[in-house]
């Protein structure tokens, strides 16, 4: 049963009816009233009906499409066989940004976007060439390995609630991340089936230039700290294996011993991406002249790091 977003039943006696294709289409506020003029409601019910409009709508109901809602109405599904259709749940003010800056981005930004470009870099070489398996091997690795199984992960906590301290934070990765399947997409979109020989393709309705290389994303620091990150929370990710039981899937403290200064900064500068990704509960960074903790398991991340 569909009802209104305050959970009411949507009734013609009430007014509170919202007809798909108004939502498809859109519909201006005068245009809701106009329907409500048109039906059986008494004058008192009518005002009750166009004040709940005004309040709901005050603008009309902005032009969604028939996707947007598809997905929402799908999505209301998981809940109950009770939908209260929120319309604002439908809408998105989200604008695309023109233009991505990557020195300003949090760290995770600024890494996706630089293999992002070591991607499109290899594919294009290697589709240049004939290296056809080469080309979808980087494709391949940048979606799952790269884009799911790195940045995808450590930007959750920036959306973990609405902590207003991380608002820039928010925002940048959602820009980075409607770049990134921007690119990521028309990526994949040079590799198709070949057709049969009497097939006669039709027109493509989606022409746009394939990906090329921007120079700003490219980072070399970057992806090195990011591999060391990487390392680190692989080896977190094997020493917590070998805990026995439910003790596996605990958030526990870990400890960083660092041998040299710059390891140190790194570790303490991407704490929150480590305890993000190796699901810590904390990360201790010690020295060369600290102790390690009692009854810790340790390994050797390399020379400088453990």
């Amino acid at each position: 049963m569909i009802r209104d977003a305050h959970g009411r039943k949507m009734s013609k006696s009430l007014g509170n009816v919202i007809d798909p294709l108004e939502v498809i289409d859109g519909i201006s506020l005068a245009g809701l009233h106009k329907r409500l003029d048109e039906g059986n409601l008494d004058p008192t019910e009518l005002e009750v009906a166009k004040e709940g409009q005004a309040k709901d709508f005050s603008t009309g109901i902005c032009e969604c499409g028939a996707d947007a809602l598809w997905f929402l109405l799908i999505s209301y599904t998981a809940q109950s066989d009770k939908i209260n259709l929120d319309i604002d749940r439908v809408l998105d003010d989200y604008t695309p940004p023109a233009e991505i800056v990557p020195a300003t981005l949090p760290f995770g930004c600024q890494w996706i976007l630089s293999v992002l470009n070591n991607t499109i870099s290899k594919t294009v070489s290697s589709l240049d060439s004939y290296e056809f398996l080469d080309a979808a091997t980087a494709v391949y690795s940048w979606w799952k390995y790269q884009f799911c199984g790195i940045y995808i992960e450590a930007i959750k906590p920036y959306f973990t609630n609405n902590d207003p301290t991380l608002a820039f934070a928010r925002s940048s990765a959602q820009g980075t991340l409607w770049v990134c399947l921007d690119n990521g997409l028309r990526l994949v979109h040079r590799f198709r089936l070949p057709s049969q020989k009497d097939f006669t393709r039709k027109e493509s309705i989606m022409l746009c230039e394939y990906p090329s290389i921007i120079e700003s994303w490219t980072n070399a620091r970057i992806e090195s700290e990011m591999n060391t990150v990487d390392t680190a929370v692989i080896l977190l990710r094997k020493l917590k294996e070998k805990l026995p039981g439910k003790k596996r899937n605990e958030r526990r403290a870990a400890f960083a011993l660092c041998q040299t200064d710059e390891i140190s900064d790194i570790i303490k500068l991407r704490e929150l991406e480590i305890s993000t990704l190796a699901t810590l509960s904390s990360l201790m960074v010690l020295s060369k002249s600290d102790d390690a903790p009692a009854e810790s398991t340790a390994s050797d991340v390399n020379a400088d790091l453990s």
